[in-house]
C-alpha cells in the first residue's frame, strides 16, 4: 500500500513539472509564427509570439549565392525582410533565426514556381531609346501551352504598385511577345526597373518570369553622335560631334565613343578608335595620314553596358585643299576659299544692282538737276546783235537831244 501511494505521488510530481507551468511548454516551442512570402516584391514577413534577443533572416536559391539580413519591423509589429536582388522563377529557401531566451529556433520557408517547367517566358530583354521611350520584348517558353498569354507587370521600388503593360505587341498567332512604354516618368539617376511576366492558360498553370532590377541607365540605347564637322588646317583634319541627347544626367567622360576611320579603296581595315567623351568632343588626325579620300563615322554607348548606338552617316573627306570643311548635312568636303569667293560675289552683284536703281532714279525724276542746277550764261546770238552808238563829244558832257542813254541788254539761256 506504501508502495503504492509513492508512486502516485511520482505521477502527480511529474504531470506539475510538465503541465503546470506553461511558460516552459512555451520557451521549447519556436516564437516565428505566420511566416509567408510575397513572391512579386520578394519580401518575407512573420510575426513574433514573445520577446526575442538576435534575429536574422536568409535567402537561398539555385541561380544565386546566399543572402542575409537584419529583419525590420513595421508599425503592426509585423517583422520583414526585402530580397529585392534575388530571382524566384527557380525557386528559393527562406529562413529565420531568433534566439529567444537564450535558445536558439529556426524557421524554414520553401517557395516553389507554380506550372508546368518551361511554360514561362525565354529570352526576356528591355531598352530605352529616343529619350522617353522603352520597349520589352520575350519569346514562349518552349513547353508553354499553345494558348498561352502572357502579362507583363512593372514597378520601380517596393512600395510601388507594379502596373500591367499599355501597349502589348502579337506575334502572327497572337500570343504577347512584346510591351512598349511611351510614358516614362521622370528619369532619375538612381532608377530601377523591376519586371515581372504571369502566363495564363486553360490548359495548365504557367510558371512566372522575374528578375534582378533593371538599372536604368545601362539599358538606354543613344542615338548616333550628332553635328558632326571636319576641317583641315593644313596639319590635321579636326573632327568634331556633339554628344547625343540622353534621359538620365549623367557626366560626359561616361560615354565611350568609337570612331571608324576607313580609306576608300584600301584592302586593309584600319582598326577602330576607342575615345572617352568630353564636352567639346574633338579628334585630330594628321593630314598627312589620310591622303586619299577616307570616310569617318562614330557611335556610342555608356561606358558601363555594351549597348551601341547605330552608327552615324559616313563623312567624306581627304584630297582637300586646307581651308576645307565638311558638315554632316553635305557628307562631302567644300572648300572654304570657294565659299569665301560665292559670298563675295554675291557682294558685288547686290552693290551693281543698288547702283542701277539709285541711276534709273535719278533719270526718272530729274534728281540730277535739282542736285546741280545749271550755270547762267550769255547767248552768242544777242551778244552779236548788239549795235554800238558813236559816241560825239558836246561841250559840258550832256547828250544831244532827243537821244536816249545806251542800255545793255543781255539774254540768258539754259544750257542742257
Amino acid at each position: 500500500m506504501a508502495a503504492i501511494l509513492d508512486f502516485t505521488s511520482f505521477l502527480v510530481v511529474l504531470s506539475s513539472a510538465r503541465c503546470g507551468d506553461p511558460q516552459l511548454v512555451q520557451e521549447d516551442t519556436s516564437p516565428i509564427i505566420n511566416m509567408k512570402l510575397d513572391s512579386r516584391t520578394r519580401t518575407l514577413m512573420w510575426n513574433y509570439t514573445r520577446n526575442v534577443t538576435e534575429q536574422e533572416c536568409r535567402i537561398d536559391t539555385p541561380q544565386g549565392s546566399p543572402t542575409t539580413q537584419s529583419p525590420r519591423v513595421k508599425e503592426n509589429n509585423t517583422y520583414f525582410c526585402v530580397f529585392s536582388n534575388s530571382v524566384l522563377h527557380r525557386g528559393a529557401t527562406l529562413t529565420v533565426n531568433v534566439t529567444s531566451a537564450g535558445a536558439a529556433f529556426q524557421d524554414v520557408l520553401a517557395f516553389a514556381n507554380p506550372g508546368k517547367e518551361g511554360s514561362s517566358a525565354v529570352n526576356f530583354s528591355c531598352l530605352i531609346y529616343d529619350v522617353r521611350f522603352m520597349n520589352c520584348s520575350w519569346t514562349s517558353g518552349p513547353a508553354a501551352p499553345a494558348d498561352v498569354q502572357y502579362h507583363l507587370y512593372t514597378w520601380t521600388s517596393v512600395e510601388e504598385e507594379a502596373s500591367e503593360c499599355p501597349h502589348y505587341t502579337t506575334d502572327s498567332t497572337g500570343t504577347r511577345v512584346g510591351c512598349h512604354f511611351d510614358k516614362l516618368g521622370e528619369p532619375k539617376r538612381t532608377d530601377n526597373y523591376f519586371f515581372l511576366v504571369n502566363g495564363t492558360s486553360r490548359e495548365t498553370a504557367v510558371q512566372f518570369l522575374d528578375f534582378t532590377p533593371f538599372v536604368a541607365v545601362k539599358i538606354e540605347k543613344y542615338n548616333p553622335p550628332a553635328n558632326i564637322t571636319f576641317y583641315d588646317n593644313g596639319s590635321h583634319h579636326i573632327i568634331r560631334w556633339d554628344n547625343p541627347e540622353i534621359r538620365f544626367d549623367i557626366a560626359t567622360h561616361m560615354l565611350c565613343y568609337e570612331l571608324d576611320i576607313q580609306k576608300k579603296g584600301s584592302n586593309s581595315k584600319t582598326d577602330p578608335i576607342f575615345q572617352r567623351g568630353e564636352d567639346k568632343n574633338v579628334h585630330l588626325l594628321p593630314s598627312s595620314a589620310t591622303r586619299a579620300e577616307s570616310t569617318f563615322r562614330a557611335r556610342v554607348r555608356y561606358v558601363y553596358n555594351k549597348l551601341w548606338s547605330e552608327w552615324s552617316s559616313p563623312l567624306h573627306f581627304g584630297e582637300c585643299a586646307p581651308g576645307t570643311h565638311v558638315s554632316h548635312g553635305t557628307g562631302h568636303a567644300e572648300p572654304r576659299s570657294s565659299r569665301t569667293s560665292v559670298a563675295l560675289g554675291r557682294l558685288v552683284a547686290g552693290v551693281v544692282s543698288i547702283v542701277t536703281v539709285l541711276t534709273f532714279l535719278c533719270k526718272r525724276f530729274s534728281l540730277k538737276q535739282r542736285l546741280f542746277p545749271p550755270i547762267p550764261q550769255v547767248s552768242r546770238e544777242v551778244t552779236g546783235s548788239l549795235v554800238s552808238y558813236p559816241e560825239v563829244s558836246r561841250d559840258g558832257g550832256s547828250p544831244p537831244p532827243g537821244s536816249q542813254k545806251p542800255e545793255d541788254i543781255l539774254l540768258v539761256e539754259e544750257m542742257q
